[in-house]
């Protein structure tokens, strides 16, 4: 059974505009001008219950936008979705009781009050009975590891200590379906890894179904094998995250550590395919293609005296940067509807 259904879904904005100075601003009273912006444009895909999906794409892509409207926030211009057969903004009680949605710069805190305080009107809101509410609580409270934190006044704590309280708030009930929206947004390297390791603990034992956006793309790999991305809020890709990597870098690095005192710049002619793309003392990053990597990698172990050796697929980031960049992947065009929505 799909969990989530998205077919050809797309949201416009209809907003203001005006030109700089008094006499425009004057002008807009009277005849005011307005423009389209277009940030969800046909998009297409499927979820299947319990998947962890990291939506990504650069700022202003409509990642937000379609969570927004996934969840029951927004409405949209056209298209349909369906989340667990519901119609999100519908926003029927039933359907807002099985879904939850945690924003990383949002907050549900109350400022002045402890979070028990506030977990306790959640539980009521949800209408979560008493010994569910303190089971499930103790079971978040152990594994963010966040006993200390339940008695104190939300003000007192740090960046990553009320994300740990923003994610408790939103499993309270139990949720069969979780959008994420950056939750590490802001939070220091050590704080990141917890939450990751939370997260993918509370999928395990749940099965819930997460939709994540994130623009730490350590948190899309620890967390999401398949990807969506988006681009002006065009669906570009679908797919298994190492399946992009494959698709744009056809390529390898082979990164060589050398002995005998031989430094990389005098090292002898390479083989023909191999592009240097580091040298620095003993070491060399070579570019070489994918297929012809295992060859490549005898001949040079034959050719200079390796003292190590590996064969890297090159940085995600760098190939997510690519498609940011070019707004694209491969040979498939924005507009190319028909191959987007197969991958779906």
């Amino acid at each position: 059974m799909v969990q989530i259904s998205v077919e050809f879904l797309s949201k416009t904005y209809r907003v203001p505009e005006r030109a700089a100075g008094l006499g425009a601003a004057l002008k807009s009273l009277l005849h005011r001008s307005y423009r389209d912006v277009v940030a969800v444009r046909d998009i297409s895909f499927e979820v299947q219950p319990g998947e962890m999906v990291g939506f990504i794409g650069p700022n202003g892509a409509g990642k937000t936008t379609t969570l927004k409207m996934l969840s029951g926030l927004l409405h949209p211009t056209s298209g349909e979705a369906r989340v667990m057969g519901h119609v999100p903004w519908q926003r029927k009680p039933a359907y807002l009781r099985r879904i939850s949605m945690v924003l990383g710069n949002k907050s549900q805190m109350m400022w002045d009050i402890p979070p028990l305080d506030s977990f306790r009107v959640l539980s009521e809101i949800y209408g979560v009975p008493a010994a569910e509410f303190t089971e499930t609580l103790d079971e978040l409270v152990a594994l963010l590891e966040m006993e200390e934190l339940l008695t104190k006044p939300v003000r007192n704590f740090s960046l990553g200590e009320r994300m740990k309280c923003e994610l408790v708030a939103g499993l309270l009930h139990q949720p069969d379906v979780l959008f994420l929206d950056e939750p590490t947004l802001g939070l220091d390297v050590s704080m990141q890894g917890r939450l990751r390791r939370f997260l993918a603990e509370y999928n395990q034992r749940r099965e819930v179904t997460v939709i994540l956006t994130s623009h730490y793309m350590a948190d899309v790999t620890a967390l999401c094998p398949r990807v969506i991305l988006i681009h002006h809020g065009r669906l570009l890709y679908d797919g298994e995250l190492s399946g992009l990597a494959h698709k744009l870098a056809p390529f390898k690095l082979i990164r060589i550590s050398l002995g005998n005192g031989q430094r990389a710049a005098a090292v002898p002619a390479l083989p023909a395919g191999a592009e240097v793309m580091e040298q620095e003392g003993g070491q060399l990053t070579l570019r070489v293609g994918r297929e012809a990597a295992p060859q490549m990698t005898a001949q040079l172990l034959k050719a200079l005296p390796v003292v190590d050796l590996t064969v890297e697929d090159p940085p995600i980031e760098a190939v997510i940067d690519q498609v940011y960049t070019e707004g694209q992947v491969g040979d498939m065009a924005p507009g190319d509807d028909e191959e987007r929505h197969g991958a779906s």
